[in-house]
């Protein structure tokens, strides 16, 4: 009897917290996108054909050489170099993976994000991400090999950086915890985590990387009404500010809305000569 009732717990938990992922993944986002229009889905769009047009550029040699130059992040690079790049290798997609399959997970991670967390939220969290690997390699590089694993060869620096994976991961897990969805945390996250462990390589470390950072991230999501507010909480904020209290007037001065303006009295005449004379015959 003890066991079934834990199976039926437990078979009860399960469909209630599918059914949460499934509402916060994927029908409120519909709900969104239906109420929006493709006005929801602008980075997505954007995203999805950056990585198209520089993934055609750089199938002839000068057009791989200007996409190397504008979005070819790697380590041994001048840090300012790096930081001008990031932007752009967000839409470098690597030349050895499949790029439709990319860009369908590209275009899925963005919309879902934009849809759930708005516009402004999402392009922090994928930058953010994305560049916390970036910055962390450099820092893996620089303590050299060793230091139980967690250092690399210099030679590594020669390496390109991840490009629009990172982001991805970086979005799909700060949605997963946010929206409390293990089934597509285990599948983003847990993924980057068993690749890293069959394969490891720099991308899969940089994956980590962003993974923790996403985590860490949505760990603060909603902490407080001052971190990283967006333009509706910006308005609100700013349409329920208490109105300037008056200034107090002089003393002496008339009471009023226009401290300046004098009450108005009626003008008395003098009296003609002999009006009284006159009244009084």
């Amino acid at each position: 009897m003890r066991v079934r009732d834990v199976a039926a717990r437990f078979a009860r938990f399960t469909g209630r917290t599918l059914r949460a992922e499934w509402h916060g993944i994927v029908v409120d986002p519909v709900r969104q996108l239906a109420r929006r229009g493709l006005s929801g889905l602008v980075l997505a769009f954007v995203a999805a054909f950056g990585v198209i047009f520089f993934h055609e550029v750089a199938q002839r040699p000068a057009g791989a050489a200007a996409v190397r130059i504008l979005g070819g992040v790697q380590a041994d690079l001048p840090l300012w170099l790096t930081l001008l790049r990031t932007p752009v290798s967000l839409y470098v997609p690597a030349l050895d993976l499949p790029v439709w399959a990319g860009i369908t997970q590209l275009f899925l991670a963005f919309a879902l994000a934009e849809l759930t967390l708005g516009r402004g939220r999402t392009l922090f969290i994928s930058y953010a991400t994305t560049l916390a690997g970036t910055l962390t390699v450099r820092v893996m590089i620089a303590i050299g090999p060793g230091w139980w694993g967690l250092g690399l060869p210099s030679e590594a620096g020669r390496i390109l950086d991840t490009g629009p994976s990172a982001a991805v991961v970086g979005l799909f897990t700060y949605l997963s915890v946010v929206r409390r969805a293990p089934v597509v945390f285990f599948l983003t996250g847990g993924s980057m985590v068993v690749e890293s462990v069959v394969r490891p390589n720099l991308a899969g470390r940089e994956h980590l990387i962003a993974v923790a950072a996403a985590i860490v991230l949505a760990l603060f999501h909603g902490r407080g009404p001052g971190w990283l507010p967006g333009r509706a909480a910006l308005l609100d904020r700013w349409r329920r500010a208490p109105a300037p209290a008056p200034a107090p007037a002089p003393a002496g001065a008339p009471a009023g809305p226009y401290p300046h303006h004098r009450p108005h009295r009626p003008r008395r005449h003098p009296a003609l000569p002999g009006a009284n004379a006159r009244d009084s015959s």
